[in-house]
């Protein structure tokens, strides 16, 4: 049943995208296109919404860099991370001839206006531009668009800003008021990639879909929750973007508290997106200042009898400057002070160069008032959402072990995605 409302609503969605790919021609142009970020996630993406029909049928993508690349180079990039199957590779193609890349800077009105002519080549067309940029670039970036690449007549232009949005308060309401000033606020897409993810999403079900969490999700309840994200790779030739921000900024701050405000907001209205959004802020609102005994800071270094990579710390890296103290791993406490979830820890731990790579939300219930079973036996009842790898929920509870006593075990109710859904 679920599998069949799902290919009805993705039919009518490809047939709406039909309706809209007979009218205006679309142009999504990729800001950065020779990064990290654009060859892990934005082509990837892009080819499997082309794959599966769900992008109108007169739509061009044009990356942009200051990198003297050709679009074979980027292609050859972003192969590893598109997932093509052999019956896919004619689809495959076809995608990469609606693809073309630009070399200009981001500073300088001439490679703007050399984007300007391959856009307008296209036809009269709506125009999205994906600033997958440093933001120490997006004020130089967003004032070019605005003045040589904005769409015309009827047609439409879209700003679509990845985190991280600035690097502090400051800078960030600085960036706020420059887009402000150029866009509407229509115009602008503020996004954090990580809230498409598949499990993030699926928060909002399991919380407000199921009867039986709805009595616990709270501070009699619940006596921890524990967000982690952990890399087993370093910088890898990053350092230097990287070392601008640091770990807090690139991940603590926007992926981990977005999990955050899901795991703790009040059900919202509907499944709007202001209703969401409203709810996240009385969350944010209520966060106590964080309380420097309750932080730990680290970075990570080589280990001398590791392979490959292993070897290197982060001081290591060339890209980065030397003696640099900016954090690579971080753990630390946050308070809620609310009635829900008054003194239980929200702990919000991430890193890079750790032993493997997890990002999961795990919700540990409190001790069984009254136990009457022998010291030690009963743990806690644990709920895990695992983000990534191998999406799953599991729920970590007690049963008794097979024989002739009252022994406890503890077992495993265990829904992964993989093995239900047949996902790749």
């Amino acid at each position: 049943m679920a599998d069949r409302e799902k290919l009805d609503a993705l039919s009518l969605l490809r047939e709406g995208l039909r309706y809209e790919g007979t009218g205006a021609s679309h142009v999504f142009v990729i800001l950065g296109a020779s990064g990290d970020l654009a060859k892990k996630k934005i082509y990837p993406t892009l080819w499997w919404l082309y794959r599966d029909g769900l992008v109108p049928e007169k739509t061009y993508f044009i990356g942009y860099a200051r990198s003297k690349m050709l679009m074979e180079d980027i292609r050859q990039k972003a192969l590893p991370f598109m997932k093509v199957k052999d019956s896919e590779k004619q689809k495959m193609e076809e995608f990469f001839k609606v693809n073309e890349y630009i070399a200009g800077s981001y500073d300088k009105p001439d490679g703007f206006a050399k984007l300007n002519k391959a856009i307008e080549e296209k036809g009269s067309c709506n125009r999205i531009f994906y600033l997958a940029l440093p933001p120490s670039v997006y004020e130089t970036v967003t004032l070019n668009l605005k003045a040589v690449c904005m769409s015309k007549g009827d047609k439409w232009t879209r700003i679509v800003v990845e985190k991280p949005f600035g690097k502090d308060l400051e800078s960030s309401n600085q960036l706020s008021n420059h887009l402000g000033a150029l866009f509407k606020e229509e115009e602008i897409y503020r996004i954090d990639h990580y809230l498409g993810k598949e499990m993030v999403q699926n928060l909002m079900v399991l919380r407000f879909a199921n009867k039986i969490f709805s009595p616990v999700w709270n501070r009699d309840g619940i006596a921890s929750v524990v967000i982690s994200f952990k890399e087993p790779f370093g910088t890898q030739g990053r350092g230097g973007y990287f070392d601008e921000f640091g770990i807090i900024r690139d991940v603590m701050q926007n992926h981990l508290l977005q999990i955050l405000t899901l795991v703790a907001m009040e059900k919202p209205p509907s499944t709007g997106a202001e209703d969401i959004r409203n709810e996240k802020v009385k969350v944010l609102k209520s966060i106590s200042q964080v309380e420097l005994d309750n932080v730990v800071l680290g970075q990570y270094v080589g280990n001398p009898e590791g392979q490959g990579d292993e070897k290197q710390g982060y001081l290591d890296d060339p890209t980065v400057p030397k003696g640099s103290a900016t954090p690579t791993f971080v753990t630390a406490v946050l308070m809620v002070k609310n009635e829900r979830w008054e003194g239980v820890p929200f702990i919000l731990r991430c890193g890079k160069a750790l032993n493997e790579r997890k990002a999961e939300v795990r919700i540990q219930f409190k001790d069984v008032a009254g136990d009457i079973f022998p010291a030690g036996e009963v743990k806690r009842n644990e709920l895990v959402i695992r983000v990534q790898p191998d999406e799953a929920v599991y729920l970590k509870m007690m049963t008794k072990s097979p024989g002739m006593t009252f022994g406890c075990e503890e077992t495993e109710l265990d829904l992964s995605y993989k093995s239900r859904y047949k996902v790749e």
